[in-house]
């Protein structure tokens, strides 16, 4: 059987790759760079391992003996899911396998905006250090005393919620409604408006969709309170990126760290590449070794169900015969 994985790995990872692939499994990784490769290796494989590169309809029509598309994470919104229903592909997701590395991550923006870490970085390497202007040692802050909502409480939220409450935070949280197992003393639960004035941090964990498409808007970033911080690792397109760059430079709100941006990858003239009171980073807050790790060992699993004619774990869109 035959797999494409479409993504630029390092050395390490590739070496990981070939030391715990199943000698049944042959695994072509191809650079997300190079289409004409992308193209030719397509046409043959069964399984493709997606990472971030949109899986297009024309892509999907291109692969005749495609079974499976595996996505790398968890947010499906970058596969064209109605294209794989009609070519009878099956799409399926690992929810799990980069709860640890997003939940930290998102902790390292929340920090680095409160302790004006990109700021006091530059300040050092330059001798300013024990000389911060009045606006950067005025707008630094601390976590414990705070309240910090979730915008979504999946596997991230929950996990956070715990490192938050760790460190001396209230957590708030909305969702579609409320969650029954969730005890008071770890979050509390609240509708959206109301988590947005009642929060000193906001956090997106939340998919999107049509019904979340910019649940951010202008209306909604200036109800937060004065001084907020929002962190975003989920994706672009629940924030009108518009509305946040005027929130951020009239202050409004006191910064932003931003792991996901409406145009991937970002356009170096985004004005909130500006700003010095945002954080940014290239969508890799579940890009680690060990959620790499995680994630081949589900993949090859579905491999292995794809070949044996087996349900498929994580199954988004039913495959044709699964």
């Amino acid at each position: 059987m035959k797999a494409v994985l479409q993504y630029r790995a390092t050395a390490g990872f590739r070496q990981f790759i070939s030391a715990t692939a199943p000698d049944w499994l042959s695994v072509a990784i191809i650079d997300e760079d190079d289409r004409e490769t992308f193209a030719r290796e397509m046409t043959d494989t069964a399984v493709l391992l997606h990472v971030l590169e949109p899986v297009t309809a024309e892509v999907i029509a291109a692969a005749p003996r495609l079974q499976l598309i595996q996505k790398l994470g968890v947010g499906v919104n970058t596969i064209d899911l109605d294209a794989a229903r009609a070519h009878g592909v099956g799409v399926a997701n690992m929810p799990g396998t980069n709860t640890a590395a997003v939940a930290e991550h998102t902790l390292a923006l929340m920090l680095a905006v409160l302790r004006r870490v990109v700021s006091v970085d530059a300040a050092t390497r330059a001798g300013r250090g024990w000389r911060l202007s009045d606006e950067v040692v005025d707008t630094m802050g601390e976590i414990g005393g705070k309240t910090v909502g979730l915008v979504g409480f999946g596997a991230v939220g929950q996990h956070l919620a715990h490192v938050l409450r760790a460190l001396g935070a209230t957590v708030l949280y909305t969702a579609t409604a409320p969650k029954d197992h969730v005890p008071a003393e770890l979050a509390e639960w609240r509708d959206l408006p109301d988590l947005l004035a009642g929060s000193d941090i906001v956090s997106l964990h939340a998919p999107l969709t049509t019904a979340t498409q910019q649940l951010l808007d202008a209306a909604a970033i200036m109800s937060m309170k004065r001084g907020a911080v929002l962190v975003n690792t989920a994706r672009g397109g629940l924030v009108d990126e518009a509305a946040l760059v005027d929130a951020l430079r009239s202050r409004q709100l006191r910064g932003a760290g931003l792991d996901v941006f409406t145009q991937e990858p970002v356009d170096p003239a985004n004005p909130l590449l500006t700003l010095d009171n945002v954080v940014v980073a290239p969508h890799l807050a579940w890009l680690t070794p060990e959620t790499l790790h995680r994630s081949m060992g589900v993949a090859f699993e579905n491999c292995r169900r794809v070949r044996d004619r087996e349900p498929l774990l994580h199954e988004v869109v039913p495959r044709d015969g699964g």
